[in-house]
């Protein structure tokens, strides 16, 4: 069955996508989606300062996996443009670079059309809760090979999924659709340490919004990554993935994670394996391979 049952979008009705445009400055949202985002930064004044915080962590990690080797993305609950965004990013890098956006919001995808069309860059309007509508949409696997290593971004997307949804499901089917040397990209609203009072006045308004919000435990968060490998420095608050800057973390977190699927035993190595592999050899190895003798 299709996932998308939708008919034309209601903009009386408050949209994440759209809120979030507001908290970072846009200006492509409805006086429904203002009159909820100021209901939020009543609660929390630091709103915008975290929605900034978590674009530039999507920035920094989506320069990571370009100086890594990766060459594919899949841009999950992607939002509306917002520069720089993700091609314009890894394109500084790797210049092949295919990027998928993927959003249900017609006008996020609208929007993506006319903003970011171009050779190898797609824009899908699907439903995350659905994933496997997605991975095998022909405007997605005509784009990317999912034999070769390819980046998942699920960020500020996956606490508007509640559990009953499954958010583990879908992620499960994205971490089995990954090739080894495959990263997955999560950043989550914490509830760990928050401001109760702050958070619950922001679910409330988020309940009238068209998907609610779903603040997690950093334990609950971290099982989204079972069976890969968290890249340093783990699961941490956005200011501080790998960042030159040490900002103090807000009351209320997004956490972030960057985690890699490893090579199976006994498995040849994936083509990015043997790249980064290039990238890392010491000094010692080059004067063994410059001899003939392969390192162990």
């Amino acid at each position: 069955m299709n996932g998308d049952t939708r008919g034309a979008p209601d903009f009386s009705v408050p949209s994440p996508a759209r809120m979030y445009d507001y908290f970072l400055g846009g200006k492509d949202n409805f006086a429904a989606d203002r009159d909820a985002a100021d209901r939020v930064i009543a609660a929390y004044p630091e709103t915008r300062r975290l929605a900034r915080a978590n674009r530039r962590f999507v920035t920094r990690v989506a320069w990571y996996l370009a100086e890594h080797g990766i060459r594919q993305y899949v841009d999950l609950g992607s939002g509306l443009p917002t520069s720089p965004n993700v091609h314009e990013i890894v394109r500084k890098i790797r210049r092949d670079a295919r990027v998928v956006y993927v959003d249900d919001d017609p006008m996020v995808a609208a929007h993506g059309r006319a903003e970011c069309a171009g050779e190898g860059i797609s824009i899908i309007e699907r439903d995350i809760r659905y994933p496997q509508e997605i991975l095998t949409d022909r405007r997605l696997t005509n784009l990317n090979d999912f034999t070769a290593p390819v980046a998942f971004l699920c960020a500020a997307v996956l606490h508007f999924i509640p559990d009953e949804d499954n958010p583990k499901d879908i992620v499960a089917a994205l971490r089995w659709r990954m090739a080894p040397g495959s990263y997955l990209v999560i950043s989550h609203v914490a509830a760990d340490d928050a401001n109760k009072e702050a958070l619950s006045a922001i679910t409330d308004v988020y309940r009238e919004a068209t998907a609610p919000a779903v603040p997690r435990s950093a334990e609950d968060i971290k099982t989204f990554f079972a069976g890969l490998d968290l890249v340093e420095p783990g699961l941490v608050d956005v200011s501080q993935w790998r960042s030159d800057t040490r900002a103090n973390p807000t009351k209320i977190r997004f956490i972030a994670g960057v985690a890699r699927k490893p090579r199976r035993a006994g498995k040849r190595r994936t083509w990015h394996a043997v790249e980064h592999r290039k990238r890392s050899l010491t000094s010692q190895e080059v004067r063994e391979r410059a001899t003939g003798i392969e390192p162990a």
